[in-house]
This record gives structure tokens, C-alpha cells and sequence, in this order.
């Protein structure tokens, strides 16, 4: 049986809501304002969940999704949208969390690049992308939201010799290790796999199938754990003239051009004598801090990736824990005070659980005149935020970064002075 809704709100992870019976219902695929046809999929006591049967009355903001796998695989939700009104709505969400907490935003700035062509890390399984909320593998030779050099790995390589299991595969202009003549794509299997690749990409894919000569492939060996730096997992990007170190099996930013735009209003306007890079990752912030500051501290739990940072922080006066904000702010943080200085900012960008309660405690204590903070999860970054604020801290500014165009998913970055 049908029913006949208004999408009146987009909410966190793209989907709209609006009003049924005295519930609220979530309408996947919606656009704020449209008459729709829906069925029921889910009926839970407080809402329900839905899909479209029919747009009665469509939104003028909605377009023809570009891709012919739109809402079968598991990635993007929002193709239905146009672009520019994508940003819009995602910025209203943010805006709504911040809300939510009782914080005064005003302008948010979106930082945005390319609306497609700009993904460049991809997990593919047995050869193809999951289905959405399905296990179901979907077989593609290419993807509009991915970068150049993995749509060329998609096209040149057969579904059926692609390798077996969960793969890493990283692809770039901005790869440096790479050298030139080679296409700029890395390729490694998940550490928690037994299988190997049966068929790589660059032993035999030597030419297509009609013949023509394929450029050399960089192809990575399986990773096995540890804490040091593995060549064969290892790849280095330039960003802003610096060369990054990462695995291509850990995380790094897959939209490097919202990252190189990002990077100028996280790091600047900072300079004095100490700085704290909390949760540094492989050292993505810190590598341009250290060029404003006597010296940088690093807190990142991942110990392989604190190896990835200390390599690229080589020449600069630095020092790096392999531990968890919780642990640093109780056992360590006081003697590297006493030590070194008072900091002068602090970089925060924590996991999508946001900041340690830990750590959030410590920086509402310590007053540090000036934090960023950069989030990949709204709800946990306005509930970070309206504590430092509780303590003293004023939100200057707050950005929208837009990693992720055709999705719902949402970074931010908060500018706090105290």
C-alpha cells in the first residue's frame, strides 16, 4: 500500500524526512519540498522508513544521476541533486547539528572542487564495489566520481582478472613515488585476506584486448601488520610542495583537491614556539606547522602511522607519541609542558567518535589560545565544540569541507580563539 508524503527536511546521511500518521518517515532519494508516492519498507514505533514509487511534484533541483549505477551501488546518494544545491543542503545540516547544541553559527563557507573525477582512494571487492546495503559485488568498468588513473585500472583491466577479495587501490596525479612513464596507481591487498592476486594488473594486463601496449603498472604486495615502514604499501603524494608518506592500506583524504584547498585554513594564521597536532594521522597537518613553529608535537594512536609521520617530519624539530589522546593528556602532556613551553595552538582531528572525553576535558582546562578542529562526523564535532565554548572558547568561524560531492557525508572545520 501507498502513501502520499512532503519531503520536508534533508537530515544526516542524505536522507529527507517528513510526516506520516504522527511519525516521522525517512524518505531515501527525496528532495526537500517533493510530493512523493512512497511505500512503507519499515514500520517502527516511533518512524518509518520508505521508497519512492513515484515524484508527484519534483523539486527543480532535481537532475538525470550521471551514473547508471546510481542507487544500486553502494556509494553515492545525492547524484539526483544538483550540485550546487548538494552543497547547500549539506551545509544546513551542519548547521543544524551546530544548532542542535545550542551554538550561534552565522556564515558557513563551503570549500568545494570538481563534482566528479575527484576520488582517488577506492576499497574494491572481488573486482567490483559493494551493493548499497547488500553484500551483493557490482561489477563496473568505470566510476564518474573517481579519478582518471583508477577509471583507467577499471577500463584497461577485465572484471574477471581483477584480484580476488578486498583490495586498497589508490590512483593520482599527485602520486610521487610512481615514477614517470608508469601509470599513477597503487594496488594492495587487505592484510586480513590469505588470497593473492592471481592475475596483477601489471605481469598481465601487458596489452588490451585490441592489441594496444599498455603504460607499466606499479603493482604493491600484500601488507602484513607491524609498526614499520613498508615499501611495498608505501605511497607518497605532493601537496602544496610537500611530499606526504602514507600506506595506501591506512587512511588518507581521497579528494586531494579539497585537501590542498583545506590544508592553507587549517594550518594558517598559526606561528609561535609549540604546537600540539592532536591525532596527527600520518603528519598531513603537521609537515606544514612545522615550517610556523619551533616544534611540533604529534599524537596519533595508529603506531604505524606515527612511523609514516616521523618519516615525513624528518628535519624538523618534532616529538611524536604512539599512544591515544586519553593516555597522552594524563601520563605525558604535563611533562611535555614542563618541558618544552606552554602550546601555542592546537590541531584536532579526531575519529568520526570525535574527541576523547579525555582530551576534550584537557583542552578545556589547558586554554590554549587557539584550536582547530576539523571532524568527519557533525553530531560528535558539535558536541565537542559546545563544550570548548562552555569553557571560554569563541566559534570564529565554521567551514563546510566538501571531501565528498555526491554524497551526505559531511566534514567540518571549526576555527576556536580564546
Amino acid at each position: 500500500m501507498s502513501e502520499i508524503v512532503t519531503a520536508e527536511k534533508m537530515v544526516a546521511g542524505g536522507d529527507c524526512i517528513g510526516s506520516l500518521n504522527g511519525k516521522k518517515i525517512f524518505i531515501p532519494y527525496a528532495i526537500p519540498g517533493e510530493k512523493l508516492e512512497v511505500e512503507i519498507t519499515n514500520d517502527a514505533r516511533d518512524y518509518c522508513n520508505s521508497k519512492i514509487i513515484n515524484v508527484i511534484e519534483p523539486s527543480e533541483k532535481r537532475v538525470m544521476p550521471f551514473c547508471p549505477l546510481y542507487t544500486t551501488c553502494g556509494g553515492c546518494n545525492m547524484q539526483h541533486i544538483e550540485s550546487s544545491y548538494q552543497r547547500e543542503l549539506r551545509s544546513q545540516i551542519l548547521r543544524d547539528a551546530f544548532e542542535h547544541e545550542g551554538i550561534e553559527v552565522g556564515s558557513i563557507e563551503i570549500i568545494a572542487g570538481a563534482d566528479k573525477g575527484y576520488r582517488s582512494r577506492f576499497q574494491f571487492h572481488d573486482g567490483g564495489l559493494m551493493g548499497k546495503r547488500s553484500n551483493d559485488i557490482i561489477h563496473l568498468e568505470m566510476c564518474p566520481c573517481a579519478t582518471e588513473e583508477i577509471n583507467h585500472y577499471l577500463k584497461e583491466v577485465p572484471f574477471e582478472q581483477r584480484p580476488e577479495g578486498r583490495i586498497h587501490v589508490f590512483g593520482a596525479k599527485h602520486i610521487s613515488n610512481v615514477p614517470d612513464g608508469y601509470d599513477k596507481i597503487l594496488i594492495a591487498e587487505n592484510t586480513d585476506s590469505d588470497r593473492r592476486v592471481k592475475n596483477n594488473f601489471r605481469k598481465q594486463q601487458k596489452t588490451t584486448p585490441g592489441g594496444r601496449k599498455l603504460k607499466k603498472q606499479k603493482h604493491i604486495k600484500a601488507r602484513y601488520g607491524g609498526t614499520t615502514l613498508n615499501e611495498a604499501t608505501l605511497c607518497q603524494v605532493e601537496l602544496l610542495g610537500k611530499k606526504l608518506n602514507f600506506d595506501i592500506q591506512g587512511f588518507f583524504q581521497s579528494n586531494l583537491e579539497v585537501l590542498e584547498k583545506s590544508i592553507p585554513l587549517v594550518t594558517g594564521g598559526l606561528e609561535g614556539k609549540n604546537v600540539l597536532d592532536m591525532y596527527s594521522g600520518c603528519g598531513t597537518f603537521s609537515v606544514f606547522l612545522a615550517d610556523k613553529f619551533e616544534k611540533v608535537t604529534m599524537v596519533e594512536h595508529n603506531k604505524s602511522a606515527i612511523v609514516f609521520a616521523e618519516q615525513n617530519m624528518v628535519g624538523t624539530k618534532h616529538e611524536s607519541f604512539g599512544l591515544s589522546g586519553a593516555v597522552w593528556t594524563k601520563y605525558h602532556a604535563e611533562n611535555v609542558i614542563k618541558q618544552g613551553g606552554e602550546f601555542d595552538a592546537v590541531i584536532i582531528d579526531p575519529p568520526r567518535s570525535g574527541m576523547e572525553k579525555e582530551v576534550c576535558q584537557w583542552l578545556q582546562k589547558t586554554g590554549i589560545p587557539h584550536i582547530r578542529s576539523v571532524s568527519c562526523d557533525i553530531a560528535t564535532h558539535a558536541r565537542d565544540i559546545k563544550f570548548l565554548i562552555r569553557a571560554g572558547y569563541r566559534l570564529e568561524k565554521l567551514y563546510l569541507l566538501d571531501f565528498y560531492p555526491q554524497t551526505g557525508h559531511i566534514e567540518s572545520l571549526a576555527i576556536l580563539e580564546k
